[in-house]
């Protein structure tokens, strides 16, 4: 599928300059406050003279949403040339409350189609092939559109029981948070971006579903059953549906928290969780003259997200830490384990008390076994030097990626975030400088 909007990806830096133009003009008071562009309105394109208010009331939920990341290599990196990338995504939705519609009982249903579109500057210049982590996370699993999500959900026995099925991404249920870093490393669904093959987040889905069983009114546990074909990732196949040609099910289980402490309920969420494949994946260290055993793949990961304090004003405004860390089998897993820790801090200034400061600090390590699989490659191909064609850059060791932004509440419906990402050591590739790159993201609501 061929990329669109040509002229914006071949000048990014001049879409950017125009959303934070269009963003300091949105500031400005408006006269209405649901009419299109005004700050208050939740829409770019206004409230449709009350009729998008009205129809959300009675159950029908419109969602168009945009968003955009740019980035240059400032210094270092494998190409010393400064490159700029842009990367975008489209989502289209509806949720419909069928209770509302239809009378049925605490059901809900949602319906998204992706877009995806632009180039990566983590696989054209930071490292010859790509680093561990990304700087534009919304770049990632294919240029293509996609149906992102097709999911019937009901609550059973006094909300005891909260059941979810259809073609669903794995990272919205499991290993969640919000997150607005542009890095890859600093957001939600983490277990799934170290173990890709298995484990699809947004914007891939799968037939799948969970069960959720609230233990308490704090803590519920939920277990997941995702097919496996090779269908679901396959760049134009967005919209194939059939579980011919299974390759197997991913099973994650989870046990949630979300603790409120103290007076100012300071919001916590806790996450401990594993997951199984019945797909049975090649062991690295056994490789051999192109030959290998198999064995299935699985992992374990934590999650900790803790408001720390809250300031006056709001119960969303303060510092809130959060820490994550994933551990995959030494058999079959590329990235055998992962660690992350970042601080944002809402509304640290009075007047702004919309915006926020972020910072973070990732670890990704290659497992070893695989190292030593591409040297035996590298010696079976007769390629000991990376002038050889056949040569294959080894991965050994860890990337470690850090990011700082600033998140500008410019309006309701807009928001624009400059960032500044340094990159250690990318792939964990020997000879590749660090690089540091400068990039701005936005998010739309139209």
């Amino acid at each position: 599928m061929k990329i669109k909007n040509k002229f914006f990806l071949r000048s990014p830096s001049f879409f950017a300059l125009s959303l934070v133009a269009v963003s300091c003009a949105s500031a400005l008071p408006a006269a209405q406050a649901a009419e299109p562009f005004s700050y208050d309105s939740a829409w770019m394109l206004g409230d449709w003279n009350g009729t998008r208010s009205q129809l959300k009331e009675e159950g029908v939920d419109f969602q168009v949403n945009y968003t955009m990341e740019s980035a240059s290599n400032l210094a270092g990196g494998y190409h010393s040339s400064t490159t700029m990338r842009y990367s975008d995504q489209w989502a289209f939705g509806v949720d419909l409350d069928l209770e509302k519609l239809l009378g049925w009982n605490d059901t809900e249903f949602q319906m998204t189609i992706t877009d995806r579109n632009g180039r990566n500057l983590s696989d054209d210049a930071i490292s010859r092939n790509g680093t561990l982590s990304s700087v534009q996370e919304v770049y990632g699993r294919g240029q293509t559109w996609r149906l992102t999500q097709f999911w019937l959900r009901k609550h059973f026995f006094d909300n005891l029981v909260d059941v979810k099925a259809g073609r669903v991404t794995v990272g919205e249920d499991f290993d969640t948070i919000d997150s607005k870093f542009q890095n890859l490393a600093f957001g939600g669904g983490q277990a799934g971006n170290w173990r890709g093959d298995h484990w699809y987040n947004w914007p891939v889905s799968q037939w799948g579903g969970r069960v959720a069983v609230n233990i308490t009114p704090d803590v519920f546990f939920q277990v997941g059953f995702y097919n496996q074909t090779p269908y679901n990732y396959d760049r134009g196949d967005g919209f194939r549906f059939e579980v011919s040609q299974t390759e197997g099910n991913l099973v994650p289980a989870e046990i949630v928290w979300h603790p409120t402490f103290g007076p100012d309920n300071l919001k916590g969420n806790y996450r401990l969780g594993g997951y199984y494949s019945s797909v049975r994946d090649q062991v690295y260290g056994s490789w051999r003259n192109g030959n290998t055993d198999t064995a299935h793949a699985y992992g374990g990961y934590v999650l900790a997200q803790q408001q720390l304090f809250a300031q006056p004003g709001g119960s969303d405004r303060g510092l809130t830490l959060t820490a994550q860390a994933v551990m995959n089998d030494h058999k079959t897993a590329k990235i055998d384990n992962y660690q992350s820790l970042t601080l944002v801090w809402k509304g640290l200034a009075d007047a702004r008390p919309e915006d926020e400061i972020g910072i973070g600090a990732s670890r990704i390590h290659v497992n070893s076994s695989y190292s030593t699989m591409q040297r035996r490659e590298n010696r079976s191909n007769g390629a000991y030097y990376d002038s050889n064609p056949a040569w294959i850059p080894i991965q050994h060791g860890s990337e470690y990626d850090y990011e700082v932004y600033y998140n500008i509440h410019a309006t309701n419906w807009l928001q624009v975030r400059p960032n500044l990402q340094y990159v250690v050591a990318p792939g964990a590739e020997n000879g590749v400088k660090n690089a540091l790159v400068g990039g701005i993201s936005a998010n739309l609501s139209f």
